[in-house]
């Protein structure tokens, strides 16, 4: 396994397009089109939005969104100024159970520490309470929840 971030360009877009999750996982996270969407207009406002496609070789095999500081437009969370956030997070259905996740989060978290957008002493991110894989995942790289919630959403933080 040689797991790599992408940043999605005019190169991979349409073929991380075309990833997805489970059907049983699609109320918990945003297609990948949503995400890029979004990606786009957080830019536009002024935000942080770091979409990128996770690679095993050449394959694409997940999708990550990695955010920084303030999102605009976005409910006010304790840890959000000056943090980054991994804001979605993606296994494709075909690549799930074969270690991509773990692998895949090592390497956002890697990346999320050569501090791209400026220095940070947190990372977190947010995930539907019904999502015990993501949960126990999150809780294996150190995130612990805090009591927050981001709309319906659990909110874990870990220190950088």
């Amino acid at each position: 396994m040689e797991i790599s971030l992408k940043p999605v360009d005019s190169k991979n877009i349409w073929k991380l397009m075309r990833l997805q999750v489970r059907d049983d996982q699609r109320h918990f996270v945003a297609s990948n089109t949503e995400s890029v969407l979004e990606a786009y207009v957080t830019k536009e406002e002024g935000g942080v939005a770091l979409p990128f496609g996770i690679y095993d070789g050449e394959t694409p095999v997940g999708f990550v969104m990695i955010g920084y500081d303030k999102m605009p437009g976005a409910d006010s969370l304790k840890y959000e100024q000056k943090s980054y956030c991994i804001w979605r997070f993606m296994i494709d259905a075909s690549c799930q159970g074969r270690g991509y996740g773990s692998a895949a989060m090592q390497a956002v978290l890697d990346y999320i520490r050569t501090f791209p957008c400026g220095a940070a002493k947190f990372c977190y991110l947010s995930y539907e309470p019904g999502n015990a894989a993501a949960r126990t995942l999150y809780y294996r790289f150190g995130f612990e929840e805090n009591g927050e919630k981001d709309e319906d959403e659990i909110v874990a933080v870990r220190p950088l």
